[in-house]
């Protein structure tokens, strides 16, 4: 399906061939793409710890089945969020069978969710193949989809319930519309490109990326054949199908238009400026997804692709370098100005980066063999090795860490066996609230927590007022929280009995990071491992290795090969002072994993 021709001199047998080989690499690259996508799947579960994946798509498909179709939140568009009803009414068959579920067994809700991003993954590499087939050959289309197959970051959030994977689907199949535009020009590839573009832009907003190789095919097909006037209707229709697939996939956006405009304003807002982000570890964006290509696709795939642009270039290829580079660029320059910057958000340009790369790979294969048959077989291969190398290992260790406990899980398994139920502990920011939550059975408190946990990101007033730093007029977010920190908490701990303090490097990394921007929280964290009985460890890293410095990628993605298992560094801290005062010697349990770890 929109491969290259094969020449008619070739023998049918042959031919027949040779088919068969492109099908078995085919299949070989796709069932090693889902193995990769579904390898620690369940990773964290049944509590979730990526904040987006919490709060956004799973919540509010199930939020729909009581509330009709109006999603009432536009900060991501609804198309995901809409499939994921979709596919819970099938599997569950309504609103009290879903709710049950979620309430009893959470981990099947969950998983159902991340096995299908898995899947509509592997399909993403699929259609890169057929992209790449039509618009080089099929050994052009293969190693692309094997670099996507295994490029970290398409694997990495693969695994989770998020839109990012997902919108690589109508993405692609935008593409492969765009590249028959500037093959052929027939007016069913000008509906599909446009048609998926806009199911692409009502997945994720910079889905819409793809309406520029759009734009470029329709440019470089008015130039070479019939003129701006026959490319005019064409062009109009794929726009008008652009405009009605969104609508259908975000009817709410024209139903609902000023809540559309206010979450779109509100996104656009929350991007623009970084609002005192702590913790960011590079000064410009545009460096930042620079950087993130080394690791989310590959050092080696990105020199290839930077040398496929130039090899475009020297063959006198403009018109496909015009579809697949300029959307790189202004993707970059556009993000890059921006005032947050996540790996993930590079995912709509990985793509065109996989093609671009893998027809240098191929190039620079050719070039080396010269035409001739065994040393090209050969060529082919290491190439094949070279851009893919670098993703699969990193893929691969993703499955082994993220199929292993999260030290957020054991830390609670932990905390059950030790601290008694009502018990009041202070938690940092690195859980949800249903960490405190026993799953699946009634809670022994009336609450229904397990313990009573200081409130940390709620306007504690009364403890402000009583350390004299003010009560703040806003709830303290995630943000934020490490600026509320100063040692005298914890004499205030004390005095309350909030006798047990658990710590994440998530959070207290991003002080470390810029410690000049939160002095206070230094002092605390310091005077925290004076004050307090260090008594449990829970460390995501191999032994010997150092730990990873903070970052709002690899400490959360865990790229790095330091990572052992998911999760940030855990601490447990007994504080023994005021209410917390020990009656009697320290429990045995308790005073030998204080040794262990201290």
């Amino acid at each position: 399906m929109g491969a290259a021709a094969t020449p008619s001199s070739e023998p049918g047998g042959e031919r027949e061939a040779r088919r068969a080989w492109w099908a078995v690499g085919l299949a070989v690259v796709l069932v090693a793409a889902l193995a990769l996508r579904l390898w620690g799947v369940k990773s964290g579960l049944p509590y979730v710890y990526d904040t987006d994946e919490d709060q956004h798509f799973v919540p509010r498909a199930i939020a729909l089945f009581g509330h009709g179709l109006n999603p009432n939140y536009y900060a991501n568009p609804p198309a995901f969020t809409y499939l994921l009803a979709i596919i819970y009414e099938l599997w569950f068959g309504g609103r009290e069978a879903l709710s049950h579920a979620f309430a009893t067994n959470p981990t099947e809700v969950w998983v159902i969710a991340r096995v299908t991003v898995g899947v509509l993954g592997t399909v993403a590499v699929w259609l890169l193949y057929i992209v790449g087939a039509r618009l080089f050959d099929r050994r052009t289309g293969l190693c692309a989809a094997a670099l996507m197959a295994v490029s970290f970051v398409a694997v990495a959030y693969a695994k989770l319930a998020l839109n990012d994977v997902p919108m690589l689907v109508p993405l692609e199949l935008s593409l492969w519309g765009s590249a028959g535009v500037l093959r052929f020009g027939r007016r069913r590839d000008y509906v599909i490109a446009g048609a998926a573009l806009g199911l692409a832009a009502a997945t994720k907003y910079t889905g819409g990326i793809v309406c520029l190789p759009l734009a470029a095919a329709c440019v470089v097909r008015a130039r070479g054949e019939g003129g701006w006037r026959l490319q005019a209707r064409p062009a109009a229709c794929a726009v008008g199908c652009a405009l009605l697939a969104f609508v259908i996939a975000d009817p709410y956006a024209v139903l609902d238009a000023g809540a559309f405009k206010a979450g779109i304003l509100h996104q656009a807002a929350e991007s623009v400026a970084a609002n005192g982000k702590l913790g960011l570890t590079h000064g410009s964006g545009v460096l930042y997804y620079l950087w993130t290509i080394t690791w989310g696709v590959g050092w080696v795939p990105a020199i290839a692709a930077l040398g496929g642009g130039v090899g475009l270039w020297l063959a006198k290829r403009r018109g496909l370098l015009l579809l697949l580079s300029p959307a790189i660029v202004l993707y970059l320059m556009f993000m890059g100005i921006q005032g947050r910057y996540f790996g993930r958000w590079l995912m709509p340009v990985v793509p065109l980066i996989c093609l671009l790369a893998a027809y240098g790979g191929m190039r620079a294969a050719a070039l080396v063999a010269r035409g001739r048959r065994r040393l090209s077989v050969v060529a082919v291969m290491v190439a094949f090795a070279a851009l893919c190398g670098q993703g699969l290992i990193y893929a691969v260790h993703s499955g082994i860490v993220n199929s292993r406990a999260d030290t957020r899980n054991l830390t609670r398994t932990w905390l059950v066996a030790h601290v008694p139920v009502s018990a009041r502990i202070v938690i940092e920011p690195v859980v949800p609230d249903e960490w405190n939550l026993d799953v699946g059975h009634p809670s022994a408190t009336l609450s229904g927590y397990r313990w009573t946990n200081y409130p940390a990101l709620v306007p504690a007033r009364e403890a402000h007022r009583r350390l004299e730093l003010g009560a703040p007029s806003t709830a303290v977010t995630v943000e934020n929280y490490e600026r509320t920190l100063q040692p005298g908490l914890i004499g205030l701990y004390e005095r309350e009995g909030y006798c047990w303090v658990v710590t994440g490097s998530t959070q207290s990394g991003r002080a470390y990071v810029d410690p000049g921007q939160v002095p206070g929280a230094i002092a605390y964290y310091r005077a925290l491992a004076r004050s307090g009985r260090l008594v449990y460890v829970a460390s995501p890293y191999a032994r010997h290795s150092g730990g990873v410095a903070f970052n709002f990628d690899w400490s959360f993605d865990y790229y790095p090969l330091a990572y052992l298992r998911p999760g940030p560094l855990m601490a447990v801290y007994r504080l023994t002072g005021g209410r917390c005062a020990p009656a009697g010697p320290l429990h045995p349990a308790l005073r030998h994993r204080a040794a262990a770890v201290s």
